[in-house]
């Protein structure tokens, strides 16, 4: 394993961190690098990850994000954008898109420097957008082109080819619409509630006025420092706790649309978790003897705004139907050949948990029978009274609590190599070591059928794309190893994960969905559901053309669902990436041969408490 040292991009992440936290002018921020999408919360900034061999487009890519996040930490007040954002959705996309260039354009006046990085940023997104080949209005994003318009107009500078492309296609009609509205944009650039004010106005200028929602400037008058009686006070002190609530739980990076609804959606689940908890046996019960897709009146349990362009394209399907059995064969020993120094390290872990999960198996005994093993421990009463009846006692075993255990893998293509090769190996020993503790094992995987959206994308194309499609991919999702299959016979599928051309996409939300649902339709007693993974979600094709956070909002809605319900035992191992910040019950490792360590000890800590205490002791955990 190499030392941290070796990697000659280490030098430059670390100076770009502490660039970071002084320019955002707050030194305990964190800052880590990942291949997850680039965000921020109230106090962590995630960059996008610098290879050893340090491209010059990587350093510059990762110098704009960092600028742009930090200046946005710096300039940016959650509760002010919160009281003026507007109700509906082409309003708040406008409203973000110029709150986020108006924070880049502050930086740039205070910090030139910071203006150059952040185009190459610009540049990036544009081309992996594809911003460059539209040709018709109604193909770019108004929400874009007036971030971008104002950006020019706030600095000056030209836009990167891209960006310039879209803002063009606009520029007649915004500035048609707007005529004299941004003449006074340098006296208000810097003060965020003035130009909370203006956006609001633009807003309405270019035909979005009845998404604006209630003037808040109306509704609560305290905001302009006018004193008024008590009750409008109480009511005023109320909302910044509420919106710094909000914002202690974003984590939204600048160009994201929805992410501060977020706490409104969670709250929706939980006013509807009585609903849910109705609907959990009807949803779920078709699925005991072959799961299908639940017959729900919307796409997702967790959040019925959470929208999928078509189903039609989607598979659940098992291993054995991806690849011949000989190839599966094939494709197994590979992957034990790659792995053959990792095995007995793994294993003997593997038996450290059997022997932890056997501990539990307590056996007990039957006292006073009449046939058995001598009972001892009574014969003082027998000498004390020689008429008094030998005592005898029987062994017997306590009944371990009938238990499921579900492996839910990421396939993703980040995961590509020694990642899921470890992951595959993982699964493999530990279903093996469970099922010898009688605890039933499933093992499934969740990807994506193509790259880019696939049919789906196409179909949407072709209907003339329509805007908010929802999700725009075709899901896959594959069962290695059901629950009652006995691992010796499904060994084997485990190899597919070594497939050329499996690993592609990941929509997190949708496959704890699937998992949950099988799970609830089985008959055990506890049921434990594992996720690794090693990113957030991320497709191309449906954040293209949707909210920037809009697969991470649903992930968040249904760990929220399942963790409500509490069917089932949730738990995370995330593989370079903070799944800490999804899941109550998780923990991150930085080096994947940790990961057999880490799977170990999360199941075992799950058998090795008395089930009064654990819940005793989550419940402590809860209230504080």
């Amino acid at each position: 394993m190499s030392k941290p040292s070796d990697n000659p991009a280490d030098p430059f992440k670390k100076a770009l961190a502490e660039t970071t936290k002084v320019l955002a002018n707050n030194p305990e921020l964190t800052v880590t690098f990942s291949v997850d999408p680039a965000g921020m919360t109230n106090d962590m900034v995630r960059l996008p990850q610098v290879s050893r061999r340090m491209t010059a487009d990587e350093v510059l890519i990762a110098r704009g994000t960092a600028d742009a996040l930090a200046l946005r930490h710096k300039f940016h007040d959650m509760s002010t954008f919160n009281r003026y954002a507007p109700s509906g959705q082409m309003a708040y996309d406008i409203y973000d898109a110029m709150e986020t260039a108006r924070c880049e354009a502050v930086g740039a006046r205070y910090m030139p420097g910071t203006a150059k990085n952040i185009d190459a940023k610009i540049a990036n997104e544009a081309a992996r957008r594809g911003y460059d080949g539209i040709t018709s209005a109604s193909d770019a994003p108004l929400a874009q082109a007036a971030g971008y318009y104002l950006r020019h107009m706030a600095t000056g500078r030209d836009l990167p080819a891209g960006a310039d492309n879209v803002m063009a296609l606009w520029r007649d009609f915004i500035e048609q619409q707007t005529s004299g509205t941004f003449d006074d944009l340098d006296d208000i650039l810097a003060d965020q509630k003035a130009f909370a004010r203006l956006t609001r106005r633009v807003i309405d200028e270019l035909g979005y006025g009845d998404q604006l929602g209630d003037d808040p400037d109306q509704t609560d008058p305290e905001d302009d420092q006018t004193a008024e009686d008590d009750d409008t006070t109480d009511a005023e002190d109320q909302s910044p706790e509420d919106d710094q609530s909000q914002e202690d739980d974003s984590e939204a990076a600048p160009e994201q649309s929805q992410e501060d609804q977020q706490d409104a959606s969670e709250a929706q689940v939980s006013s509807e978790a009585g609903a849910d908890e109705k609907m959990g046996e009807e949803v779920d019960s078709p699925e005991a003897e072959a799961p299908v897709e639940p017959p729900a009146p919307s796409y997702s349990d967790a959040d019925p705004n959470y929208d999928v362009f078509t189903t039609a394209f989607d598979e659940e399907i098992s291993a054995e139907e991806l690849a011949e059995v000989a190839e599966l064969e094939r494709l197994r020993a590979y992957l034990d050949q790659q792995l053959e120094p990792l095995k007995g390290a793994v294993s003997r872990l593997a038996n450290k948990l059997q022997r932890r999960l056997q501990a539990q198996q307590n056996r007990s005994w039957l006292f006073d029978m009449e046939e058995g093993i001598l009972d001892a421990g009574r014969l003082a009463r027998v000498v004390a009274n020689p008429t008094t009846p030998l005592s005898f006692k029987v062994e017997k075993d306590t009944e371990f609590r009938d238990t499921v255990v579900t492996l839910l893998l990421d396939n993703s293509g980040s995961m590509r190599g020694r990642p899921i090769s470890i992951a595959a190996i993982c699964a493999d020993v530990l279903a093996r070591t469970l099922e010898r503790c009688n605890v039933k094992v499933e093992i499934l995987g969740f990807t994506t059928r193509a790259w880019k959206g696939g049919q789906s994308r196409e179909q949407w194309l072709q209907q003339g794309r329509p805007q908010h499609p929802g999700r725009l991919n075709d899901l896959r999702h594959i069962i290695y190893k059901k629950a009652d299959s006995p691992m010796r016979r499904t060994r084997a599928n485990l190899g597919l994960m070594m497939k050329e051309g499996l690993l592609k996409e990941n929509i997190d939300g949708e496959a704890l969905e699937w998992a949950h649902r099988r799970m609830v339709a089985r008959p055990e007693a506890r049921k434990i559901l594992m996720v690794i993974s090693d990113g957030a979600p991320v497709d191309d094709s449906t954040l293209s053309v949707n909210p920037a956070n809009y697969l991470e909002k649903h992930l968040r809605d249904v760990i929220a669902m399942v963790e409500k319900r509490r069917q089932v035992e949730l738990l995370a191992i995330g593989i370079g990436h903070d799944v800490t910040r999804y899941y109550e019950r998780a923990v991150t490792i930085t080096d994947v041969e940790q990961l057999a360590g880490a799977m170990t000890e999360q199941l075992a800590s799950l058998f090795d408490a008395d089930p009064k205490a654990r819940a005793k002791a989550k419940g402590l955990r809860r209230a504080s």
